[in-house]
């Protein structure tokens, strides 16, 4: 290794072992086993790294590199060996994937290889399967860890929807939080049997209050008795053409709508949780129906995502 390279190394070492301390410490003080470490702080080291209690997430976003395939491996093994001494993870429990930068979440609905890989993790005294190995996301978006403290708060006694719902984090949120009613819906059956796995996980059984939904969302949200939901939570993806979907979803053109059609399914006072991964959005506040908009981007910012969170959060009233 040249001396160019070690330098680099050792600025990498560097940088984790300071964001760690950093992040650690809160972490700890907080009681969270499951935060982002490391997000392409080093443009060398185009990496996302993730901690899951003993074990650890490493995804390199796609890249172009001078490398042949055999350096790139040695180079790998390497930032692996690093990331493991400093996090003091072992090799075993590391976990690594190839992410490509895409709209919306990275590689959602994407399957990575046939090794199952789960096991359990907990947030705020939730339990939730998480995946590191199977699938290009892990089950559990770490970004969204004060949205969904927010919601538990205010789901006392409400009907809840949760749509594009991915693996129902936020279902079981509602659910440990006293909905009356938590309604699931995805296009994906894989991951519509992964809520339902976490709703059980926490003993939330009961399919009269708990149901899950196998739809296509804008096409579901037609169907919606008008004021009967409490709350709704909506986290789309950027842009989505899936085969099973009548229409191709672009969460720019389309944003105004879909927020419009979930405010008819609600009741007057009823709040829309809705967030999208698009870097370049912006909201069309004069189409939709309500005056009642407020960005909450900053205030659902966990301490890990400071200064390196690309996605927009708001809360809408329902007039």
């Amino acid at each position: 290794m040249t001396t160019s390279e070690e330098e680099k190394f050792t600025m990498f070492r560097n940088r984790l072992i300071k964001v760690y301390r950093h992040l650690g410490k809160q972490a700890r003080r907080q009681g969270i086993s499951c935060y982002r470490i490391y997000d392409h702080d080093l443009p060398e080291f185009p990496l996302c790294i993730e901690l899951y209690g003993e074990k650890l997430y490493v995804a390199e976003y796609k890249r172009r590199h001078s490398m042949t395939e055999e350096e790139h491996d040695g180079w790998m093994e390497q930032t692996l060996d690093v990331a493991g001494e400093v996090l003091g993870v072992e090799k075993a429990n590391i976990f690594l994937k190839l992410r490509q930068r895409k709209p919306g979440r990275l590689g959602q609905y994407q399957k990575y290889d046939a090794v199952q890989h789960e096991f359990q993790v907990e947030e705020n005294g939730l339990k939730f399967i998480v995946n590191l190995s199977d699938y290009l996301d892990t089950g559990l978006f770490l970004d969204h860890r004060l949205t969904r403290q927010q919601v538990r708060g205010l789901c006392e006694g409400k009907k809840v929807l949760n749509l594009f719902a991915y693996t129902g984090s936020f279902s079981v949120y509602a659910a440990a939080g006293g909905a009356s009613e938590v309604v699931t819906v995805d296009l994906s059956k894989t991951y519509l049997n992964w809520s339902e796995r976490n709703l059980t996980l926490n003993g939330f059984t009961d399919p009269a209050i708990y149901k899950t939904v196998h739809a296509d969302v804008m096409q579901y949200l037609k169907t919606l008795p008008s004021g009967y939901f409490d709350l709704v939570v909506m986290d789309p993806p950027t842009f989505s053409n899936s085969k099973r979907m009548e229409d191709i979803l672009d969460i720019q053109r389309d944003h105004a709508v879909l927020i419009n059609d979930c405010l008819a399914a609600m009741k007057p006072g009823g709040l829309l949780y809705f967030s999208t991964n698009f870097r370049k959005f912006l909201l069309e506040t004069e189409k939709i129906h309500t005056d009642h908009v407020k960005d909450i981007t900053k205030a659902t910012t966990p301490f890990d995502f400071e200064g390196r969170l690309y996605r927009y959060c708001y809360v809408i009233r329902k007039q």
